[in-house]
């Protein structure tokens, strides 16, 4: 990861951490007037509606406790390097392999080398488009030096091997960092679980009699809570590792087809 990549980690991991501590303060501002308000007196006589009981994230944060913000730091750094990774492979690497091995194969076939390779280099910043100018640069660079027939041939596989050897293993690197990130937000999701019910059982054994109930009440919601936000962490991390797999086997794949092909319409021009 370069310089840049880890600017803008640092400034989108900034970023959500002062969203996440301003819906807090919120949470706690709105929690205030409730804490003032009246209870009316119900008719015993009138019938009561049943309410449905909806439950929000936030409301499974808050009740998560101290452990859901370790969760959440852990998701927002997993989210801040999908961004990073899905910049790599879906903005840069953004290129249609079909068109642009038609195009350099007829320059190829009509022996336009040098403009082939301008073409080539101009997409230098692509994996690709690396593969393919390595390739033709040494082309280039050997049939001007003399060589000619098995000794040409050899050295274009050369330059194409090595050059997929020194940029495709990047493509799906780091990608591991999802799947453990992903087992970060379960495994304190189970801590927080195991917390919750100690507090609980803890309340009913040393808690007064009057505050048993809600000290219960509280050790569950708080492993609940931290159940749900280490799934609600892991469970996005691991689709986009996915996601992001997929889109650099896809460009790997490309890169072995039609890296055969040009080598192939190079070889064919080195017989004619």
């Amino acid at each position: 990861m370069n310089a840049r990549n880890i600017i803008l980690v640092l400034l989108v991991l900034i970023f959500s951490l002062g969203i996440v501590f301003a819906q807090v303060a919120e949470e706690q501002t709105q929690a205030a007037p409730e804490a003032q308000t009246t209870v009316v007196q119900e008719d015993p006589v009138a019938p009561t509606e049943a309410k449905a009981i909806t439950i929000t994230p936030g409301e499974i944060f808050k009740d998560s406790g101290l452990w859901g913000y370790f969760i959440l730091l852990t998701f927002i750094i997993g989210i801040v390097y999908a961004v990073v990774r899905y910049i790599q492979l879906y903005v840069r690497e953004k290129i249609d392999a079909g068109k642009f091995y038609l195009k350099l194969k007829g320059y190829i076939k009509n022996d336009q080398i040098e403009e082939a390779t301008k073409i080539s280099e101009s997409f230098k910043n692509t994996t690709l488009g690396f593969i393919f100018w390595s390739g033709l640069m040494v082309f280039k660079d050997a049939r001007k030096s003399g060589k000619k027939g098995e000794e040409l041939s050899r050295s274009v596989q050369n330059a194409f091997e090595e050059a997929v050897l020194q940029t495709v293993h990047k493509l799906d690197a780091g990608l591991f960092w999802f799947d453990l990130l992903a087992q970060i937000c379960t495994y304190l999701g189970l801590l927080g679980t195991i917390w919750g019910l100690i507090q609980a059982f803890k309340a009913l054994d040393v808690a007064a009699e009057a505050d048993k109930n809600k000290e219960l009440t509280r050790g569950i919601k708080t492993a609940i809570g931290t159940t749900a936000m280490g799934l609600i962490g892991a469970i996005p991390l691991t689709l986009i590792k996915g996601g992001l797999l997929v889109r650099a086997q896809n460009i790997i794949n490309d890169i072995d087809e039609f890296s055969v092909k040009l080598i192939n319409q190079i070889n064919t021009s080195i017989k004619e």
